[in-house]
């Protein structure tokens, strides 16, 4: 059965409409917003269970997104770039991204890719940089992002974070999971991340 997840590009562009931001307003008028659809067979993780809780905590703006990833997340196609080998079973059951287009996802473009993130909380996503530009969007706040050599700094829901290529990033999340938008830009659009950070969970 072929499932039509044009509700989930169209409320995915809408979401990313309400920013008043410069930087994404760039993005989103660079995309090429008709793409075809690419058959995927749904693949369910574990952090999925986070999504209750974070269409609780997404504001406004988020919520017709939040709610559709919920109700719908098993048909979804949810990706890991690592394994428990790399970060241990905790991240591993905590952690996993959705590709609504770009070279993987459910929909077509060899351009850009975009899509979302889920962090379980109290999860340390390690200092890692990619050559690709990559901008975030958190819809659920709380989460600590740090870049380069600076401080982790806590960022509420809606704000946005431009990591320019090659600039080192990390997350933590606190007492609630993390939700974030992301786009990836102008590098190879499925490379894996080098990581530069440790990778033991829980704070310091």
């Amino acid at each position: 059965m072929t499932i039509n997840f044009d509700e989930l590009l169209e409320r995915f562009h809408a979401t990313l409409a309400t920013f008043d931001d410069a930087l994404v307003r760039d993005a989103v008028a660079r995309i090429g917003w008709t793409m075809p659809a690419r058959p995927l067979e749904p693949r369910p993780l574990a952090c999925l269970r986070q999504l209750d809780r974070i269409v609780e905590l997404a504001p406004a703006n988020a919520q017709p997104l939040a709610r559709l990833l919920a109700d719908r997340r098993g048909e979804l196609r949810w990706g890991q770039t690592y394994s428990e080998a790399d970060f241990g079973k905790t991240f591993i059951d905590n952690y996993g991204w959705l590709e609504v287009f770009g070279t993987r996802g459910h929909f077509v473009n060899d351009e850009v890719a975009a899509g979302l993130l889920i962090l379980g909380p109290e999860i340390v996503y390690p200092d890692h940089h990619h050559v690709a530009e990559e901008i975030y969007i958190p819809l659920t706040g709380g989460t600590e992002w740090r870049m380069g050599e600076g401080d982790f700094r806590k960022r509420e829901a809606s704000e946005v974070i431009h990591h320019a290529s090659d600039v080192s990033h990390a997350m933590r999340t606190g007492k609630e999971p993390l939700l974030a938008l992301y786009i990836w830009r102008g590098g190879p659009l499925a490379a894996k991340s080098t990581i530069s950070g440790t990778v033991s969970q829980g704070r310091n």
